[in-house]
C-alpha cells in the first residue's frame, strides 16, 4: 500500500475509535465466544466469519480483529468456515441468535453466502464483506486490490522470462478476489505474445492439494517455465513439488506469507509475490461496520486496499 495512503487510513480509523470508546462507554470484557443468546443494553457484539483459519494470512487478520476489537471494549465472537459455504452459513445463522450488531464477513463462496447475508440485514444486523467480496446488501466491502495483484505478478513474470515461454496457473475457489487474480495475471501476460499459457488447474488454494497439481503439471507440461498461484499458500505446495522434481521452473504468487519471502529472498524458484495488507484489511473494514452502527447514513460502497510486489530486491524489508 501506498506509504501515505496507508497513513490516512490508519489516523482515520483511529480517529473513529477514539470516539467510539467516548461515546460507547463500554466493558472491555473481550472472547471469541459468548454464551449470552442476547446482547445488554450497552453492550457492543462483533462478529467476524472466516473463510478458513487454517492459513497465517487468515490468522494475522484474526489477531488485527480481535485486537481491534478490544481496544473498544466490544465482545467478539470468530468462527471458522473450513471452506464451507453451507458450515459458514449455519455459523452465521447462530452468530445473529447470539445477538451481533455488527457482522464482517470473509465469505468462502461470494454468491451462495447471500443467503446469509439477507439473513443477518433481515435482523438488523450491519454486515462488511473483508477481503472477498458478498453478494447480498451488504454495508461495504474492504478488499485487496486484486486485479493489480494478478497483473503486477504476470508483469514480473514476463520480464523475467524476457517476453517468451510457457506458463501455467494453479487456480482457487470460485470467490471474487482468486477470479480478479486470474483476470489481471492473463491481462499482464496478453501483452506479451511471446508467452503461451498452457495450463490451468486447482489447487483449491491449499498446500497439499497444490503440490499434487503441479507434480501433474511438470509431468504433462515438460517444457513449463514457470507457474503463477493464486495465493501463497498452494505456491507453497508447488515449491515443494518443483524442488522434489529438481526442474528449473520459476514460481509467481499472491499474499506476502512469511514462508514466501524467506523463499524468495533465498534466491530459488519463489521469484515474487504481490503482498497484502491484511491487517489494514479487517481494521478498516471494521472502521466501516463502526461508522455505520454510530450514525453514519452512508460509508463506501468499496475501500480498495493497495498491494505491493515483493521480490529479492524488497522483500527483506516486509512483514505482515
Amino acid at each position: 500500500m501506498n506509504k501515505k495512503l496507508k497513513a490516512l487510513l490508519m489516523f482515520g480509523l483511529i480517529s473513529l475509535l477514539l470516539v467510539v470508546v467516548g461515546c460507547a462507554n463500554q466493558s472491555s470484557d473481550t472472547s471469541t465466544e459468548t454464551e449470552s443468546s442476547g446482547k445488554g443494553n450497552e453492550e457492543l457484539v462483533i462478529g467476524m466469519a472466516f473463510q478458513d483459519m487454517n492459513n497465517p494470512y487468515f490468522i494475522t487478520m484474526h489477531e488485527a480483529f480481535e485486537e481491534a476489537v478490544e481496544s473498544i471494549g466490544a465482545k467478539s465472537i470468530v468462527t471458522d468456515a473450513r471452506h464451507d459455504v453451507s458450515k459458514q452459513i449455519n455459523d452465521i445463522d447462530d452468530m445473529i441468535q447470539q445477538g451481533i450488531d455488527i457482522l464482517l464477513i470473509n465469505p468462502a463462496d461470494s454468491d451462495s453466502i447471500e443467503t446469509a447475508v439477507l439473513e443477518a440485514k433481515k435482523a438488523g444486523v450491519i454486515v462488511v464483506a473483508v477481503d472477498a467480496q458478498a453478494s447480498g446488501p451488504i454495508d461495504s466491502f474492504v478488499g485487496s486490490r486484486n486485479y493489480d495483484a494478478g497483473f503486477l505478478a504476470g508483469e514480473k513474470m514476463a520480464e523475467d522470462l524476457g517476453g517468451s515461454g510457457k506458463v501455467a496457473i494453479l487456480d482457487g475457489i470460485p470467490v471474487v478476489p482468486i477470479l480478479e487474480r486470474v483476470e489481471g495475471f492473463k491481462d499482464a501476460i496478453a501483452k506479451h505474445p511471446g508467452i503461451e499459457i498452457v495450463d490451468i488447474q486447482n489447487g483449491r488454494q491449499d498446500r497439499s492439494e497444490a503440490m499434487d497439481v503441479t507434480e501433474n503439471m511438470l509431468q504433462s507440461q515438460q517444457d513449463l517455465d514457470a507457474i503463477f498461484s493464486v495465493n501463497d499458500g498452494g505456491a507453497l505446495g508447488s515449491l515443494g513439488a518443483i524442488e522434489a522434481s529438481g526442474r528449473d521452473v520459476w514460481l509467481y504468487s499472491v499474499d506476502g506469507h512469511p514462508e514466501v519471502i524467506e523463499a524468495i529472498l533465498a534466491d530459488g524458484p519463489f521469484k515474487a509475490t504481490t503482498a497484502q495488507f491484511p491487517r489494514d484489511q479487517v481494521r478498516v473494514g471494521l472502521g466501516m461496520g463502526l461508522a455505520k452502527y454510530w450514525g453514519a447514513e452512508v460509508v463506501p460502497n468499496e475501500v480498495p486496499i493497495d498491494v505491493e510486489l515483493q521480490t529479492i530486491e524488497n522483500a527483506a524489508d516486509f512483514s505482515w
